[in-house]
Formats: structure tokens, sequence, C-alpha cells
């Protein structure tokens, strides 16, 4: 036995399998072509690219393989020179500064007040 919930009488009532599993009337669809892949999609249309297909260009995965696992005993946020030491300098100072404001603020907020 199968059951669904009914709109009308606000209760569990019993039904199809097929009624159970489509609620609202709602049927399973199966799309009728299979979606287009978003990995390796050319950037260029066909019609626009001609006969070779371009893409966004040559991987870098073996440099940055060689850049980020380098035993060296750098931390990897630190690898890839000053962009990143000033990124992580900013937010590590942003992250203690909340930090610090928050337990300053819970430690006012906990003060009795005076009231004349």
């Amino acid at each position: 036995m199968y059951y669904k919930f009914s709109g009308i009488t606000q209760k569990l009532t019993g039904s199809a399998p097929t009624a159970a599993y489509s609620p609202q009337g709602l049927r399973p669809s199966v799309p009728a072509e299979s979606p287009t892949m978003i990995f390796a999609t050319p950037t260029k249309l066909v019609s626009e690219a001609g006969a070779t297909v371009e893409y966004m260009g040559a991987s870098k995965i073996n440099e940055l393989q060689k850049l980020f696992q380098a035993p060296d005993g750098v931390p990897v946020h630190l690898k890839r020179g000053l962009p990143d030491r000033l990124l992580y300098r900013t937010t590590m100072a942003l992250t203690l500064g909340g930090t610090l404001y928050c337990l300053v603020a819970l430690y006012m907020a906990a003060q009795p007040r005076n009231n004349k």
C-alpha cells in the first residue's frame, strides 16, 4: 500500500504507486536530448572558429603541481609571491580584528548598566 498526503482532507490516504511518487500530478520525464557537457566545451562555436576548435589556453596543471608540491617547507598560501602574502596578511588581520571586536562587544554587553 502506498500513501499520499491529501490536500483536501489534510490526511494520508491510500493511493497508487505512481500517484504516491508524483506529487501534485507531476510526472517524471526524461529529456529527449542529453544536455551538453560543460567540461571541455569550446570557447567559440564551430562556425566561428573555423576548422579547429580553440580552448581557453594550455593546461597549467603540470607547472602548478611543480610549484605547489615542491618540498621547500614554505606554506602553500605563500608560494606565489607578494600578492598572495598580502592577501594572507590582510585576511588574517581582518579575522583577528573581527574576533577582537566581537570579544570587546561581548564584554561591554555583559557589563551591568547604571539606571538612575
